[in-house]
């Protein structure tokens, strides 16, 4: 059974979450990643998607993060976003918004390595708008 850790999302805007935890799922820049109790430690930064929290009882919370890292350390789990909103709070129009920027930040792109990236903000922001529509 799943043992309870320290679980801390926060934004620039503001602590959202800061309790005891049983598990953490989260958009890692490699894939996603599963945080439990006594996880080794390690750091990643993370790229735009939902990050899933599990609470005792079974409640489970998602937010949508974009950018930032997680830290994994002997004290739990520590996420640093750029922007994380929680789903309950996300507007599709504001996603819209992310993703119309996007679109604007390939197509001013000047060379591969920026389009590169911008392509890829691009995708995972459409995949997340299409992953809401679903649910």
């Amino acid at each position: 059974m799943a043992q309870p850790f320290q679980f801390e999302l926060v934004s620039p805007e503001r602590l959202l979450l800061s309790e005891k935890v049983l598990e953490v799922t989260v958009p890692g820049s490699e894939g996603e990643f599963g945080v439990l109790k006594d996880h080794s430690p390690f750091m990643s930064t993370i790229r735009p998607g939902l990050l899933k929290v599990r609470k005792d009882g079974g409640q489970v919370l998602e937010f949508f993060v974009r950018g930032g890292f997680a830290d994994v350390n002997d004290r739990g789990l520590t996420v640093l976003a750029e922007m994380a909103i929680p789903v309950t709070e996300l507007k599709a129009d504001v996603l819209a918004q992310h993703v119309k920027n996007a679109e604007e930040d390939v197509a001013d792109a000047r060379d591969d390595a920026s389009r590169l990236k911008a392509e890829t903000l691009l995708s995972q922001l459409r995949e997340i708008q299409s992953a809401l529509k679903a649910a």
